[in-house]
């Protein structure tokens, strides 16, 4: 069953419940009242009636020393049909051994009420007879040396119908009113439960696929709040998503772009391996062979090695330590001294810093390969490193042709070359800065990048104090 069907029940059976007592308790408390009106009126005309009596009897010549029956029937029969009444009253009298002296016609009630009389009380009871209701009542009366009890009966059923027609009224009136209050309570349970509706299709339409659905926020309320929080949660989910579909396209971009990348050296080397197995060649046809698929197979090599590094750095953290920055420069020039081709020229301030230096190896080395690859013959290469406000910045800047600036976002995915032609010449995989943006990542800094298309490009990045982490990206590098 739906909520708002167990919320218009609910409220249906506490209204039919409240309408109900309280029809009931209202009826009631205005049949009790009138009966009680009608009780005080008949005991008051049977006082009434009983002092006409003794009135009467006094009366009466005094040769009787005792009050004949006779005169009993006259002087009832005269209080009967007495009165402005205009219904005739219906007594009984009884004589001291509760023997009937006088009866009205109609008169039906028992003798039970009449054996509980006595001098000293005035007794009433609700009697009921030829389908109407009477109050009976019964007094004694003591005249002329004579005990006799007087019983009347008041007609009191219009009292008994007025309750009838009241209960009758009211079930009219509770059934209207619950029907009336069905249908207001079928709008306000409706509107009440639309945040409910509104949510529970947004969670189909998200089931669906479509992460971007939004729930319609209707209310300020708690479901109000509740539908805030779930489209909050919503945007969360989607940009989760959203990552996740980048992460596979990014992948799925490596490896096919990893897959492109080994086709065609791996072609070049099997085409020569094969001309160097099947044919006599001369001495320089097999030495150019055998260089290409040296060359080719060096390619290859670094090439996987890198995405190794790419695969391994991405799933671990940094282990940090101190270490010189001098000792980094000397590993550099080391490396590089066999370049002569350009003019390598390191620059630093003496400062530890803080870092897994291997790492941060494979990234200056990575960054000098680049400027070595994007310089003629003859060209200038700066690599410095000085204190900054943020840490320890390390620079690599070259004068050679520069990056497009619509180039500049792309050069940081894997196997992405601004000119192939020119990195596959000089061993280039495509696999550095890619490599570099994961390294530096886990050390909670960033590659920042300026070039100028035929004046060079300068790379830099700052190491910050330990725990800490820069935005390399904002920051301009020293002269």
């Amino acid at each position: 069953m739906k909520f708002s069907y167990k919320l218009l029940l609910s409220t249906i059976i506490v209204m039919a419940l409240a309408l109900g007592f309280s029809g009931f308790y209202f009826v009631n408390y205005v049949f009790e009242t009138s009966l009680d009106r009608e009780v005080g009126q008949a005991l008051d005309e049977s006082s009434i009636l009983s002092f006409a009596f003794e009135t009467a009897a006094l009366n009466v010549p005094a040769k009787y020393s005792i009050l004949p029956d006779s005169t009993v029937e006259e002087i009832a029969s005269n209080l009967e049909s007495g009165g402005q009444s205009s219904t005739r009253r219906r007594i009984r009298i009884s004589g001291e051994e509760k023997n009937a002296l006088y009866v009205s016609d109609g008169f039906a009630a028992d003798y039970e009420l009449l054996a509980q009389t006595d001098e000293e009380t005035k007794l009433y009871r609700v009697v009921t007879a030829e389908g109407k209701y009477y109050i009976h009542t019964s007094v004694m009366v003591n005249v002329l040396d004579r005990i006799l009890y007087l019983e009347t009966m008041r007609d009191v059923t219009s009292v008994f119908t007025e309750r009838q027609l009241g209960f009758s009224l009211y079930r009219r009136v509770t059934l209207i009113m619950l029907l009336i209050g069905t249908v207001i309570m079928h709008l306000i349970a409706s509107f009440l439960t639309k945040p409910i509706r509104l949510l529970t299709r947004a969670t189909k339409r998200m089931a669906q696929g479509e992460y971007s659905y939004r729930a319609k926020q209707v209310s300020r309320d708690e479901l109000g709040q509740l539908t805030r929080d779930f489209n909050y949660m919503a945007k969360a989910l989607e940009q989760n998503i959203e990552k996740l579909e980048e992460e596979l396209d990014a992948k799925e971009e490596f490896m096919g772009a990893f897959a492109h990348e080994l086709k065609t050296p791996l072609t070049a080397i099997i085409g020569y391996a094969d001309m160097l197995r099947s044919h006599k060649l001369d001495e320089e046809k097999s030495f150019m062979s055998a260089n290409y698929i040296y060359t080719e197979g060096k390619r290859l090599e670094a090439m996987s090695l890198r995405l190794l590094d790419i695969i391994v750095t991405g799933k671990n953290e940094a282990v940090l330590s101190r270490v010189p920055a001098g000792d980094i420069f000397v590993y550099l020039e080391e490396m590089f001294a066999d370049r002569r081709d350009v003019d390598i020229r390191f620059s630093y301030d003496a400062q530890d810093i803080w870092a897994e230096v291997n790492l941060i190896k494979t990234v200056l080395v990575n960054l000098i390969d680049n400027a070595y690859k994007a310089s003629e013959d003859g060209g200038v290469i700066e690599v410095s490193g000085y204190i900054s406000e943020e840490g320890y910045c390390f620079a690599v800047k070259d004068y050679g042709i520069g990056i497009p600036s619509e180039e500049l976002r792309k050069i940081t995915k894997a196997f992405y070359m601004v000119d192939k032609s020119r990195a596959r010449s000089k061993n280039g995989a495509g696999l550095g800065l890619a490599l570099c943006e994961e390294i530096l990542k886990i050390h909670h800094s960033g590659l920042g990048i300026e070039s100028t298309v035929g004046e060079g490009s300068c790379f830099w990045f700052v190491l910050p104090a330990e725990g800490g982490s820069v935005q390399t990206e904002e920051k301009e590098p020293a002269d």
